[in-house]
């Protein structure tokens, strides 16, 4: 599939099959992840793998959509801020780094034929406590992972001139 095409099909999944997800194709949406470019290659994240059977009522607390629990597994995006590159002025580069991973691993999905939904609105609190993550760690974004039970809605895009300025503001 080329690029393309790829950014074109893929699409937010919000119903999702019970078919387990192959580890070789986990494994390929990892490497995805760990391929993704950070700023100085920190590489300042960590992918945290989460079989959701048994686990449905921790789900339920982080993120309260059904779907988020229909996918055999979901993937939480953590950010080490500690570990990322800073700018001069302070800025710190992790959230971006976490937010590349983040699309490097829906594409791969995508490709592979599985299905995403990229989290954002999500119970940080109850992330960190069913994830037990310590304190230098944090959640930045979650994704079911599995197989599509639903179909594409037309994806609605500005036009690109809406998006896009040459030179200046």
């Amino acid at each position: 599939m080329h690029f393309s095409e790829l950014l074109s099909c893929r699409y937010s999944v919000r119903a999702y099959r019970p078919d387990p997800v192959p580890e070789a194709l986990l494994q390929k949406v990892l490497f995805a992840a760990r391929m993704a470019p950070t700023a100085a290659n920190r590489q300042p994240f960590q992918v945290i793998v989460i079989h959701t059977a048994g686990r449905e009522q921790e789900m339920a607390r982080i993120y309260h959509r059904d779907w988020f629990r229909q996918a055999p597994l979901a993937l939480c995006v953590c950010g080490l801020p500690d570990k990322a590159w800073v700018r001069r002025d302070g800025w710190n580069a992790c959230e971006t780094d976490a937010s590349i991973v983040m699309a490097h691993i829906v594409l791969a999905a995508a490709e592979l034929g599985l299905g995403t939904c990229w989290i954002a609105n999500f119970e940080p609190a109850a992330a960190r406590e069913a994830l037990r993550l310590p304190e230098n760690v944090t959640p930045l974004a979650f994704t079911p992972l599995g197989f599509a039970a639903d179909h594409p809605a037309p994806k609605e895009r500005k036009p690109l001139e809406e998006l896009v300025r040459y030179e200046i503001w």
